[in-house]
C-alpha cells in the first residue's frame, strides 16, 4: 500500500519544480521586455500581473498540499541546507522584498554615480543626469535609483507594518513549538518504555500540530504576497519589472549556490554530487 506521506511529499516537490521553471520562464520574459530601448508600459504591467498570479496560484497549491503534512514544507527535502537555513514560515521573509528594494536603489544610484565621476567631462546638467531626476510625476524613472522622496516614504511605512505582522507570525510559531514540551506529547515520550513507541494521543496532538502549522503557512504566504503586491504599486512598470527580475534571479541563484556548495562538500569527502535539477 502506497504510503499517503510519501505521496504528498511528491506532489510538493512536483509543485516546487514548476514553480522553479516558471521562475526561469517568466525571468526570461521580463529581461527581453526590459531590455528593449522604449519600454512598453502596458506589456510590463501585464508581466507583472502575471508574475503576481503565478504566486498566487502556488501558494494556493502549498495551502492545499499542507493541510496534512505541513511540516515539509518547513524543511523541505527538495531545497538545499543553505536554502532551508534562511527559511521564515516555509519560505522567504516578506521584508525581505524590502530589502531588495533598498539594495537595487543603493547599487543603480553608486553606478550612475560612478559612470559620472568617470568622465570628468561632465557639466552640471550630465550630473542631474547622472543621479537620475526625470521631469513628470512621481515614478517618471526607470530605475530603482529614480525612487522619488513618496515612493520611498511609502516603502518605509510597509517596512515596517510588514515586520510587525512577521513579528506576530513568529511569536504564534514560537508558541506552537512550545506546545511540544507540553502535555500529551512531553509526558508520553517520558514514560514510555520504549522510544517512539505509538501512542494515539500523541498521534492527535501531533496532527492538530500540523494542522496549525499548515495554517501558519497559509498565513505566511498570504503575508508574502500581500507584501509584494503593494511593493509592485508604489513602484513604477519598469521599476517593478526590474524588481520582479532581481527577485527571481536572486531565487534561482540561491539555489544553484547552495547546490554548488553541496556538491563541493560531497566531492571532498568522496561521495556522488547532486543531480541536476529537472528544468523545462
Amino acid at each position: 500500500m502506497e504510503n499517503p506521506s510519501s505521496n504528498t511529499e511528491k506532489l510538493q516537490q512536483d509543485c516546487y519544480n514548476e514553480w522553479m521553471s516558471l521562475q526561469a520562464k517568466r525571468m526570461t520574459e521580463l529581461k527581453e521586455a526590459l531590455s528593449t530601448g522604449e519600454k512598453d508600459d502596458d506589456k510590463l504591467r501585464d508581466l507583472i500581473r502575471t508574475a503576481i498570479r503565478d504566486f498566487e496560484d502556488y501558494a494556493g497549491k502549498r495551502s492545499e498540499h499542507s493541510c496534512r503534512f505541513s511540516s515539509n514544507y518547513f524543511a523541505p527535502t527538495w531545497n538545499t541546507c543553505l536554502e532551508n537555513a534562511l527559511l521564515w514560515m516555509g519560505g522567504c521573509r516578506p521584508s525581505s522584498f524590502i530589502r531588495l528594494v533598498y539594495a537595487m536603489c543603493g547599487s543603480q544610484t553608486e553606478h550612475r554615480l560612478a559612470n559620472f565621476f568617470n568622465n570628468t567631462n561632465q557639466d552640471i546638467h550630465g550630473l542631474s543626469m547622472a543621479l537620475g531626476e526625470t521631469r513628470g510625476g512621481i515614478g517618471a524613472g526607470d530605475s530603482m535609483s529614480d525612487l522619488t522622496a513618496e515612493q520611498i516614504i511609502k516603502i518605509n511605512e510597509l517596512h515596517l507594518k510588514t515586520i510587525e505582522a512577521e513579528n506576530k507570525l513568529t511569536k504564534l510559531s514560537a508558541s506552537l513549538q512550545e506546545d511540544t514540551a507540553d502535555t500529551p506529547i512531553a509526558v508520553a515520550a517520558f514514560y514510555k518504555e520504549v522510544i517512539g513507541q505509538a501512542d494515539m494521543a500523541v498521534e492527535r496532538a501531533l496532527d492538530k500540530h500540523e494542522e496549525d502549522m499548515a495554517g501558519l503557512l497559509v498565513q505566511a504566504d498570504k503575508l508574502r504576497l500581500t507584501t509584494l503586491t503593494k511593493i509592485v504599486d508604489i513602484l513604477t512598470a519598469a521599476q517593478a519589472a526590474d524588481f520582479l527580475l532581481a527577485g527571481k534571479k536572486l531565487h534561482l541563484a540561491m539555489h544553484e549556490w547552495g547546490r554548488s556548495r553541496e556538491n563541493r562538500r560531497i566531492e571532498a569527502s568522496g561521495g556522488d554530487t547532486i543531480g541536476e535539477v529537472a528544468r523545462e
